[in-house]
């Protein structure tokens, strides 16, 4: 098999962490040579979190070139377009339609970008989801991240099932059936 690239991209915060402890449950339970690499830079105080996945036959490093991600999930508008280029053509966008502002904005010293997703929609294959909304729905906004996971795992070469197991042996156990649930809103959802 051809080495996979993803990378999950988000603020401190977000539950990047888990999400990449996910996908590199259900890479290894396939079978896969899987490599991660995590970048916090000052996720503490909300700044960019970056997760490198790769995963093959056998990978021999962890980090993803620019230009080679097949799956690049953004848990926030803002770092959907910093990281858009480590992008493949033909890869997919996973975006939460969700604004963060980083200290720069808040302090008054730059402005929030607007029109994020539609200008990265005339570039790249998007897929935006307000993630934070369906969550709402749920009952437990700290799920987010997962559904954001579901609907990225449309992307990605294994089924329903093993997503469903893996979340189940990842996550704390009291949070087990709302972790399937936000998985399938996001896998399933329209």
């Amino acid at each position: 098999m051809e080495t996979k690239n993803i990378m999950i991209v988000g603020v401190g915060g977000q539950g990047t962490l888990l999400t990449s402890r996910i996908l590199g449950g259900i890479i290894t339970r396939a079978g896969y040579d899987v490599k991660l690499s995590e970048v916090h830079g000052m996720a503490q105080r909300g700044g960019s979190v970056v997760t490198f996945v790769r995963y093959g036959d056998k990978v021999y490093e962890p980090i993803v070139e620019e230009g080679q991600a097949d799956v690049l999930i953004a848990f926030e508008r803002l770092e959907a377009l910093r990281y858009a280029h480590f992008l493949k053509k033909d890869g997919v966008l996973i975006v939460n339609d969700q604004k963060i502002a980083p200290m720069t904005v808040v302090t008054g010293a730059a402005e929030y970008p607007s029109d994020i997703i539609e200008n990265l929609s005339k570039e790249y294959n998007v897929v935006s989801i307000d993630a934070m909304e369906e969550a709402r729905k749920l009952g437990n906004t700290r799920c987010f991240n997962v559904i954001i996971l579901g609907l990225a795992a449309r992307s990605m070469d294994f089924t329903k099932e093993q997503w469903l197991d893996v979340i189940a042996k990842t996550v704390p156990a009291k949070t087990v059936e709302i972790n399937q649930k936000a998985f399938l809103q996001g896998f399933e959802g329209e």
